[in-house]
């Protein structure tokens, strides 16, 4: 493993009672840098309230219900992709995770039609997501899917689209944008409101596929959708850490909420992220509140576990 940054004291304090809502632990399809129950357990230690267990392939509501079995007092989250191994925008796998009680919705990441057409290059030196190799095995055995659309050729949204929306909605789940074009996140975003739907949040904005730009990210905020700001974009060098933080201070730090995104076997330990996030907020000048409201306020407005 890397040597990696620790933590201070001061940063470890500031975000007890958050939740990560966004993670990447075993067991999944790739490799991982710790399971799901011992996460949990370190989480514990921490004081964190809990997380969202992601998998860009399978639903983890189940998984979810057994770590809150195994490890009382730590609240496991469940999840769906809308990615082609669920069948992408696919009304009854929303359904059924509703009713196992998975409480956010991705729309698209690795198969949605923006993330197929990207063009743009990641900075020198940036790692890679570990899901392009399973995509790369995917299309090499012949088995690429048809990326998963969310518009019509029109721009408006799909019917599918709006009766996943209203899924969602009935159920009460968080709506995630996934990889979309910001074109599509402001339509989704629109078509979500229409539904129902009660907790947005705009999936990492500073990502290679996406960069959207700060007036957009303004417009999507003033929509009511909290702007996601994962570790792991800056810490892999997906982003500059000043481009990072200073979309954070452009957009209001009411309108953000801080997610590891962590996991991956060559990056920090998960139950680290969101204080080491709080560090780097505090070295660029964000008070104590501000750093409390990202991290704690919102991620626990996130998962609804203040309503």
């Amino acid at each position: 493993m890397a040597d990696h940054p620790v933590p201070t004291q001061r940063a470890r304090d500031l975000v007890r009672g958050a939740y990560d809502v966004h993670i990447h632990v075993a067991p999944d399809v790739m490799r991982r840098r710790i399971d799901d129950l011992t996460l949990a357990e370190r989480f514990a230690e921490a004081g964190l309230a809990g997380f969202v267990l992601k998998s860009h392939y399978l639903p983890t509501a189940e998984r979810a219900a057994v770590v809150n079995r195994a490890r009382p007092g730590i609240d496991a989250r469940g999840a769906i992709t809308l990615n082609a191994s669920v069948g992408g925008m696919n009304p009854i796998a929303v359904e059924i995770a509703g009713r196992g009680g998975a409480t956010f919705v991705w729309l698209p990441t690795v198969d949605s039609a923006n993330q197929r057409q990207c063009q743009a290059r990641e900075p020198e030196g940036a790692k890679p997501p570990m899901w392009a190799q399973v995509q790369a095995d995917l299309a090499a055995a012949g088995m690429a899917a048809d990326p998963v659309d969310v518009l019509d050729a029109d721009g408006k949204v799909l019917e599918k689209t709006r009766q996943v929306l209203s899924l969602v909605a009935k159920h009460d789940m968080t709506l995630a944008t996934g990889h979309l074009h910001q074109d599509e996140s402001a339509a989704v975003i629109d078509a979500a409101i229409e539904e129902g739907v009660r907790r947005i949040v705009v999936t990492h904005p500073e990502f290679t596929s996406q960069r959207i730009g700060i007036e957009r990210q303004r417009a999507l905020a003033e929509k009511g959708a909290l702007l996601e700001r994962c570790l792991t974009t800056p810490y892999t060098g997906k982003v500059s850490w000043d481009v990072w933080l200073g979309n954070i201070r452009a957009t209001g730090p009411e309108h953000s909420v801080i997610s590891s995104d962590l996991g991956q076997p060559f990056n920090p330990p998960v139950e680290h992220g969101l204080a080491l996030a709080a560090d780097r907020l505090l070295e660029y000048g964000f008070t104590a509140d501000e750093v409390h409201t990202m991290i704690v306020v919102n991620s626990r407005r996130l998962v609804g576990a203040d309503a």
